[in-house]
């Protein structure tokens, strides 16, 4: 079939199973279909989580006043309320969620490994370790935990790197040794913990949990904007990290320079981790589940690096939402995630132990 562009200039579409092709201008674009609208339903079920949490609370909300208070420009306690409380919590869900997926879909791919995430692999527990450093010894402030998170992250990654490299990294090698740096830190973060005061201890505890309470525009703007530039970086990487997801060997003879390119996307994937725990504290299993549900629902053979971040989003954002609205307490998102992703990891075990009998 052939359509006619309002340019004149003819737009072939070839209508296969799964794959679609066109051709536009002389170029052609293929898209797995399935996976463009999965992923246009995980950006809508994300943004409506959003829009309920705007509309949710102890001050309920119509959308209309909603709307009204994003409008409208009025100073008043509804605008407040949703501008200046509700959304900066909102857009973090979103955009760290996202950050968390992608994340994991990378380090999935890079080690072709369900189990492989960033939390597993020691990168989550550096950023921790970074952040209450300066927190319970230097006592420094928000930007100052940011930048240790953003240290202890690429540290850790640095350290894991290198046991886990000869010859070239394998993701058998990076997982044991991403489990083994893990628990020396998470030691290291108790003991840092326990000898702290009483009061530092606490707030750094609360923290370390994971939570967007109390989330202020400082803290999502900043973290939205890093992530941001971190995302679109990691999705322009989406192409090379295909090819090596067919082997070094293969991928190598398709022109990638494997090393380098296997270390930049490490380097990318531990940054978006960084930035989401310098904003709110390391949250658990949404790196890890993202990838496989997304995969699961688009029917790749591969992990999709978008599909993956869209599905870190609504993951994070039901999370919080459930951590916000559904339990009796309000309890930090990483209470809520952990308890996902320990049902999703069990399950996860499961069907791979079915699946190889």
């Amino acid at each position: 079939m052939s359509t006619t562009h309002a340019e004149g200039t003819p737009t072939h579409i070839n209508f296969g199973r799964k794959v679609r092709r066109i051709r536009f201008r002389g170029a052609w674009i293929r898209f797995d279909v399935r996976g463009l609208v999965a992923c246009i339903v995980f950006a809508a079920t994300a943004i409506a989580i959003g829009v309920a949490a705007l509309v949710s609370g102890e001050y309920p909300l119509t959308l209309a006043e909603v709307w009204h208070a994003l409008t409208s420009g009025v100073e008043d306690f509804t605008r407040t309320v949703v501008v200046e409380w509700r959304m900066p919590r909102a857009l973090a869900a979103i955009t760290f969620g996202a950050a968390l997926g992608a994340s994991g879909a990378v380090f999935q791919s890079l080690t072709r490994n369900p189990l492989a995430s960033p939390d597993i692999l020691g990168f989550s527990a550096g950023a921790y370790t970074g952040a209450i450093i300066v927190m319970i010894v230097f006592h420094g402030t928000y930007i100052d935990v940011a930048v240790g998170a953003l240290v202890g992250g690429l540290a850790s990654a640095a350290v894991v790197y290198l046991l886990a490299f000869k010859g070239g990294v394998q993701g058998f090698r990076l997982i044991i040794a991403g489990i083994a740096v893990s628990a020396m830190l998470s030691s290291l973060n108790t003991w840092l913990t326990l000898t702290a005061d009483l009061d530092t201890a606490l707030v750094a505890a609360v923290w370390g949990a994971g939570s967007l309470n109390g989330m202020t525009w400082e803290q999502t703007g900043a973290g939205s904007i890093v992530v941001a530039i971190l995302l679109a970086a990691t999705l322009a990487m989406s192409r090379p990290l295909r090819q090596l997801e067919l082997g070094d060997d293969a991928a190598q003879a398709l022109g990638v320079r494997v090393e380098p390119t296997r270390l930049v996307l490490m380097l990318l994937s531990v940054a978006l981790i960084a930035a989401v725990t310098a904003a709110a504290g390391p949250i658990s299993f949404v790196a890890l589940a993202a990838p496989q549900i997304a995969r699961r629902v688009t029917r790749t053979a591969g992990i999709s690096v978008p599909a993956a971040a869209l599905m870190g989003a609504v993951l994070l954002s039901a999370s919080d939402y459930v951590a916000l609205h559904a339990l009796p307490a309000m309890l930090p998102v990483g209470t809520v995630t952990v308890v996902i992703g320990g049902g999703y990891l069990i399950w996860l075990l499961i069907h791979e132990a079915r699946r190889r009998l």
